[in-house]
């Protein structure tokens, strides 16, 4: 499944987790494209999609042959899934220099009409996948004594609440928290920790967002996202390109002091 050659330690490493489409795609390829050796992550169902993504970051590869990407199936809410992501990528490809702990979901809906089970299915992907992520990550970054970068998944959600979204917003609240506490206890191993916390994103994600509001609202498709763009600074929605080159600039050399950071890419007003 991996197809991985021998280990160089010559290339950095990094792992994105939901990557098989919308933003952890685009970090991915980013990242393969910045020189880093890659592995893969997101739900099984979506093997398919990784195995792609592995053969078109290789092809793109050109004359740097060496490149090598792999995918690891699993769930970032369970711990033995995360361990074998992280173990597998130091096995395969010779250790760990980046987590992007990108996989999240979203809920839509009033509180009065959210679900325990909904909540906790909600709570288990964003807030214990995200803790997974980064303890797992950075045990094995202490273990290699080489420092590292810890990237997470926020939202413009996790610094405001909106109405409808009580579920996801708490969520990202809990992973900005996360983010900051990580980041003062990682920070005597050289490892930084940070999230971005981006507006308005046209990604499937996004598509969900809008049927809820189309319907709720009795708009026409489309009608809510145009609404969005409209009350942009700069009258247009941040693309998953976007995030993938903040991402790309978190985990560079160039960004070795910032740490506990949320980085807003937000269209919106201020």
């Amino acid at each position: 499944m991996s197809n991985s050659s021998s280990p160089s330690q010559s290339n950095r490493v990094a792992i994105i987790t939901g990557a098989a489409q919308g933003l952890g795609r685009a970090i991915a390829l980013r990242l393969a494209s910045d020189g880093f050796d890659v592995a893969l992550n997101d739900i099984p169902a979506k093997s398919t999609a990784l195995e792609e993504l592995v053969t078109e970051i290789k092809a793109g590869a050109g004359t740097n042959s060496d490149r090598r990407a792999i995918f690891v199936p699993g769930s970032v809410a369970d711990e033995e899934d995360v361990k074998e992501l992280v173990d597998r990528t130091v096995r395969e490809l010779g250790g760990l220099d980046v987590m992007v702990s990108n996989a999240g979901v979203a809920l839509n809906g009033l509180i009065a009409n959210t679900s325990v089970e909904d909540w906790d299915a909600l709570y288990a992907v964003n807030v214990r996948g995200t803790f997974l992520c980064y303890k797992h990550a950075a045990n094995a970054m202490i273990k290699q004594g080489r420092g590292g970068r810890i990237v997470g998944a926020c939202s413009i959600a996790g610094k405001k609440g909106f109405p409808d979204s009580s579920a996801y917003s708490s969520s990202k609240f809990a992973v900005r928290g996360l983010t900051q506490s990580a980041a003062q206890e990682y920070g005597k191993y050289g490892i930084t920790v940070n999230a971005y916390a981006p507006g308005s994103i046209v990604t499937e994600l996004l598509g969900k967002f809008d049927a809820y509001n189309v319907k709720k609202q009795g708009l026409e498709p489309g009608q809510w996202t145009e609404t969005l763009k409209n009350r942009a600074a700069l009258r247009k929605l941040l693309t998953p390109t976007d995030i993938a080159n903040l991402v790309s600039f978190m985990v560079s050399k160039d960004a070795s002091f910032i740490t506990g950071e949320l980085s807003t890419s937000s269209t919106a007003k201020v």
